[in-house]
């Protein structure tokens, strides 16, 4: 038989109100002891809250969805990690989906979690998915972007400014002698996840802010089983770049893989930084200098963000979204050799 909040009321010798309070964790006018009474029916009952009827009342779920492009990036997991960390405050269960960057997995994996009914959507957008978007955005329907935007889509937004984690790469490379430097990056084309093309595009700008031109046999981009070729092709060039951007920790990884496994030492054979700054970087023999972004803030501000509009979901925040821009910061080490 189901214990009620009515039983809990009465073996507490509370009101049920008073046991309503306690399990929103109100505790502003209960005292200590009224806490203890109902902490022990609770657990002498083994009562256990409704959720279901709890979700009804209150027209919520207490259930939120992260559409996830991959849980294989380090990136990835401790943005999502800070996310559910942060609705966890607010006694919000996070559902995490996989996609894979599939458009088509990340459609389904959406209108399946608004089938649930779940309070809102903390995504990792494509952008062969904006009409789907658009509708969300017209019928108020709470969610996020996180690490990616869609241009001409009124959504709160956290990402970083990849123009300045590239900017701050090829600095650090020219300022060390590099002239001859490649990239490496997943997929490109006209739709290009934000990631991608905005930190080429800081790539571009700064070479041609130091009058450096660029060489399009030194930018490589294509899928992660693709990456131990595309390597292979910059070392395999006449002119070799002296110096490699992994755009990604994933792509740093293989770029590690192949150097280990074609005895390429680094820096005297080539120097390299990676763009997230992953655990093993700093004690790889050597030390990798990467450009970290901050993936646990990120996660939080736009958990927030999401809690935030599903509490104010009557009203109207169609001109009100917000893109924030988060700042990366370089982790010099010793990857990076000086040129004469």
């Amino acid at each position: 038989m189901v214990t009620t909040m009515k039983e809990v009321a009465e073996r507490a010798g509370v009101s049920k109100s008073t046991v309503s309070q306690f399990l929103q964790k109100r505790y502003n006018y209960m005292s200590e002891n009224t806490k203890k009474k109902i902490e022990q029916a609770i657990e002498d009952l083994s009562y256990i809250p409704n959720e279901v009827a709890r979700s009804l009342k209150q027209k919520k779920t207490f259930i939120v969805g992260v559409i996830s492009s991959t849980i294989l990036s380090r990136f990835t997991t401790e943005v999502v990690r800070a996310i559910e960390d942060e609705c966890q405050l607010e006694n919000v269960q996070v559902i995490v989906c996989n996609t894979d960057d599939d458009s088509l997995k990340e459609k389904k994996y959406v209108q399946s979690m608004i089938a649930r009914q779940v309070d809102g959507l903390i995504i990792f957008p494509t952008e062969e998915n904006k009409k789907l978007y658009v509708s969300l955005a017209k019928n108020g329907y709470p969610f996020v972007f996180v690490d990616r935007k869609i241009d001409e889509i009124s959504v709160d937004t956290v990402l970083l400014n990849n123009e300045k984690a590239s900017e701050l790469a090829v600095e650090a490379l020219i300022e060390h002698g590099h002239n001859n430097i490649g990239i490496i990056t997943f997929p490109l084309g006209k739709k290009a996840i934000t990631t991608r093309s905005e930190r080429l595009s800081g790539y571009r700008n700064t070479l041609g802010k130091h009058d450096i031109p660029v060489n399009e046999n030194y930018i490589k981009s294509g899928r992660l089983d693709e990456m131990p070729n595309l390597i292979g092709q910059l070392f395999h060039m006449e002119h070799p770049p002296t110096a490699i951007i992994a755009t990604n920790d994933m792509i740093l990884e293989q770029v590690l893989i192949y150097a280990k496994n074609n005895h390429l030492t680094i820096p005297n054979d080539f120097s390299l930084i990676g763009i997230d700054d992953v655990s093993f970087a700093s004690f790889y023999n050597p030390p990798i200098t990467t450009v970290s972004q901050p993936s646990f803030e990120m996660g939080k501000r736009s958990a927030r963000l999401l809690l935030e509009k599903i509490d104010q979901k009557e009203q109207d925040h169609e001109d009100m979204s917000e893109i924030i821009r988060m700042n990366p910061v370089i982790n010099h080490r010793e990857s990076v050799q000086k040129l004469n």
